[in-house]
């Protein structure tokens, strides 16, 4: 800055006025500045920071890192070691490729509001940066600072006495994919660094349900013999009809550039229906008909069109001749001629009672001539997406909602086509997904139970029915053999906070004798832990991301800044574990350490660099063999994304349909009527634990506004769909997604007439199993009702125990569904105005809530 710049008039109107009007300090002010201009002084102050122009940085190319559906590109640009901002993809990146590309075949990955906050999560008050133990009682929250030594031998020790004391099942695993996913740095049911640490250790309790989408995962495996049964996004660009059927992108990305395609569907002339309680934002999007529909009764108003079809004779019928099995008598297996087809289950045949429009519409509130005229359009629409979403699917017999619809495209002859739609779960093109060692890959799934029934194990051991906590079957001698849990392991997972019926969580907890909680941030969860771990983000670390739902890339992933505190990757924490349990007892558990990181020795929780590189380089050479990838690991770091370009749009199933490929189920078709299901002999020696009808039905569920007894004591029907602001409990700390969106219940104005409740209003939201406190936010865009509440706000207690945050978690139940689906959205509550406190998140305190953890108790 220069003594002309300075003193250059800039406005002189401005400075006229201010040379008449100013007087006293304006004067003395106008003085200094021209004191200033006229030494040719430069200013050595600012009001704030200097925003720093991208030549002043370092840029470098990562992604996000949570279970969103999607994973897209992040740029990281930082000075020093500090993230100063955070941008997205623009085109330059990939090979070939400059700023602005972007093709319909090779979209841009970029980033949505939560990733753009991901800055604001690295360096937030709750951020986990030391070891830390309990020093008061569980779920106090009073911990203080210890060393990495202390905290792991005090793990150490204490799992060699659960091991030796309790058996092979003492520790339940709890990882999941909140806060480590990557190729090799990863937190996963299955695949997850933590499930092969216990398994190797040989103490582990597993889980097998997906709370997201159990009953879906169900449905397809039933149906299409495999979970990889969706098109990639650019495949809806070519649809003529798109019914969201319990689906909002807007909120949830599937994909991640779902909207863009979906929005080319609408520039081309294609028609949106949206099948929802709430007029949501995407049938706004796509001025979409809106279909309102009481929740859980969703496989009832599908077939009731299945009934349409078929008695106007509007099926596929040379499809479903060549493809199905079960759709007819004459698709039924020539065993199993006696047993009921799923068309005269709709007709009526066996029960005496049609699934007709009519019938349907008593159930689940949508008029029979919208039903009928929904089946007419989606009958006689070619191509046409029915995508089935998962949160219809989050109910009582949820999977028979999937089942069902899977019946219609398939009736209609919407699979394997572009622009059809096949998706239960959905799952895309095939990455290639793990980078670490399978050499000893054991225990996986030994004494594995559904997720949300722990506590009610911990609660009832010894006296519990295999069914009642949905024990995985096993061919040996502890077939059968309930788990006797005492510790739990949260690693990358806040599942405490997110799981069905908390208050039972906590009672269950109590129990325990060892609770850990492995995370980069301090979580609700990590309230109720007596050992904290600080887990590395994936700024701190080196990885590759994956594409988590659909999306066809890989994105490399640097360690951009040096780990905060004293984290450490999970990789690091289980290995040097690993050594630790060793050394306590190497008769059994001799070279625990090198078999569980063979590349490194012990001196990797100091240097783990070198490690990490030699297993990203193997597994980038599988993805160069397997995958046909010509770039090499070198350009693929300096790019920092490797995008696939396919000749045609990924549409699942087209081979089958296209070349006669076999469906893998085990007829080789698909199985409206399940082969499987019809020959179980006994239901309580599988993992469901209970009947399952082998073709889809409608299933009355525990909790709906149909059982006029429970209705009338909590006469709502209380669903909690995913927010736009949050990945489950992900983010809800950050202050800047905070402002934009904050929790609270929707209720329909109708109802909030009634009650006397105005948007703005504090409320409480409760039943038998809990109680919850949140504004009121009334609208028109909601089914009478219905009340809506998001999931994943971050629990926050009362000395009474009501939740002043309002978690909807303390209203759901875990009462066992069959085939696993996990029951979020069967919930009856009430609601009403309240005095009682409401406590909007942890961010709006004077004082930030990490504050406890920094004292020395």
């Amino acid at each position: 800055m220069n003594k002309d710049t300075l003193a250059a008039p800039i406005n002189p109107a401005r400075r006229d006025f201010l040379k008449t009007t100013a007087a006293g300090a304006a004067a003395a002010a106008a003085s200094s500045f021209v004191e200033l201009a006229s030494t040719g002084k430069e200013a050595s102050a600012f009001a704030y920071e200097p925003y720093y122009t991208d030549d002043q940085l370092t840029t470098m190319v990562t992604s996000c890192a949570h279970n969103c559906g999607s994973r897209h590109m992040l740029v990281a640009h930082k000075k020093g070691d500090v993230i100063v901002r955070l941008s997205s993809d623009d085109g330059r990146y990939q090979a070939g490729g400059a700023f602005g590309f972007e093709t319909e075949a090779v979209p841009q990955l970029r980033a949505c509001l939560r990733g753009r906050s991901y800055r604001a999560r690295l360096y937030s008050a709750e951020r986990l940066l030391y070891p830390m133990v309990r020093v008061g009682e569980r779920g106090e929250g009073r911990f203080k600072r210890v060393s990495w030594d202390e905290a792991l031998d005090r793990i150490a020790k204490k799992m060699i006495e659960l091991k030796d004391t309790y058996g092979p099942t003492a520790i339940l695993d709890q990882s999941y994919a909140g806060a480590s996913y990557g190729v090799l740095h990863k937190s996963d049911q299955i695949e997850g660094l933590l499930a092969r640490f216990l398994g190797m250790f040989g103490c582990r309790t597993s889980s097998w349900s997906v709370p997201s989408y159990q009953g879906t995962t169900f449905s397809s495996r039933t149906t299409f013999g495999t979970i990889e049964d969706g098109n990639e996004d650019d495949a809806f660009a070519h649809s003529k009809l798109i019914i969201m059927w319990g689906w909002n992108p807007a909120y949830t990305f599937h994909g991640g550039n779902t909207f863009h395609y979906m929005r080319l569907a609408k520039q081309r002339g294609c028609k949106f229906v949206v099948v929802d309680p709430q007029y949501t934002d995407s049938a706004s999007a796509y001025d979409a008909w809106w279909i309102p529909i009481r929740p859980n009764t969703d496989a009832a108003m599908l077939a009731a069109m299945a009934h349409y079809i078929f008695v106007n004779e509007l099926q596929d019928q040379a499809f479903i001749n060549r493809f199905c099995l079960g759709v007819d008598a004459g698709t039924m297996p020539d065993w199993a001629r006696g047993h009921e087809n799923f068309k005269d289950y709709i007709l009526g045949t066996y029960d005496g009672q049609p699934k007709t429009p009519e019938w349907a519409a008593e159930i689940c509130g949508v008029a029979a001539d919208d039903i009928r005229k929904l089946a007419d359009m989606y009958a006689r629409t070619k191509p046409a997406a029915l995508k089935a979403s998962w949160s219809p699917g989050r109910n009582a017999y949820g999977e028979q909602y999937n089942r069902m619809a899977a019946a219609l495209q398939a009736m209609t002859g919407n699979i394997g086509i572009l622009g059809g739609c096949a998706e239960g779960v959905g799952k895309g093109w095939h990455a290639e997904a793990v980078a670490y060692p399978y050499d000893e890959y054991a225990n996986v799934w030994s004494a594995s139970i559904k997720s949300d029934r722990w506590a009610h194990c911990v609660l009832n051991y010894p006296d519990v029915r295999r069914e009642e906590i949905g024990l995985w079957p096993r061919a040996d001698q502890f077939d059968g053999v309930i788990p006797n849990i005492k510790a739990i392991w949260w690693h990358g997972s806040d599942w405490f906070n997110q799981l069905t019926n908390i208050n039972k969580e906590i009672e269950a907890i109590r129990k325990l004798e060892l609770v850990v909680c492995a995370d980069s941030t301090i979580t609700p969860s990590g309230l109720w832990a007596d050992i904290l771990l600080p887990v590395a983000t994936h700024f701190e670390r080196h990885d590759v991301a994956l594409p988590w739902y659909k999306g066809h890339y890989y994105i490399h992933r640097p360690k951009v800044i040096a780990p905060l505190g004293e984290s450490k990757s999970d990789f690091q924490i289980f290995t040097e574990l690993a050594y630790r349990l060793e050394a306590l007892d190497p008769a059994r558990l001799s070279g625990f350490g090198k078999r569980y990181n063979p590349k490194a020795d012990r001196s990797y929780f100091e240097n783990d660099d070198p490690v990490d590189e030699a297993y990203l380089v193997d597994w980038w050479h599988r993805v160069q063999s397997h995958q046909g990838v010509t770039m090499s690991w070198e350009e693929f770091k300096q790019r920092g994304v490797y995008k696939f370009e396919f000749a045609q749009p990924h549409v699942a199933f087209r081979d089958q349909i296209e070349k006669g490929v076999p469906f893998n189920t085990p007829s080789g078709r698909i199985e409206i009527f399940s082969t499987t299901l019809a020959q179980v002999s006994d239901w309580t020696k599988t993992q469901y634990g209970y009947p399952i009808p082998a073709i889809p039905k409608w299933i009355e569920p525990f909790e709906w506004l149909g059982d006029t007894g429970k209705a009338a004591k909590h006469p709502f029907h209380l669903i909690s769909p995913h927010p736009r602001w949050r990945t489950h409990s992900i983010f809800n700390n950050i202050p800047w997604l905070r402002e934009t969106y904050q929790q609270e219940v929707t209720i329909a104005a109708r109802d909030a007439e009634r009650l006397g409740i105005r948007t703005g209003d504090v409320v409480e939201v409760w039943n038998e199993r809990g109680k919850v406190v949140v504004p009121a936010y009334v609208t028109e865009r909601c089914m009478p009702g219905v009340l809506v509440l998001h999931e994943g706000a971050w629990m926050d207690l009362d000395d009474k125990g009501v939740d002043r945050a309002g978690n909807p978690d303390f209203l759901t139940d875990d009462q066992p569904s069959p085939a696993g689906a996990f029951a979020y959205n069967t919930v009856l509550a009430d609601v009403k105005k309240t005095t009682l406190e409401h406590r909007p998140g942890w961010d709006s305190l004077a004082t930030a809530r990490s504050i406890v953890f920094r004292r020395d108790y």
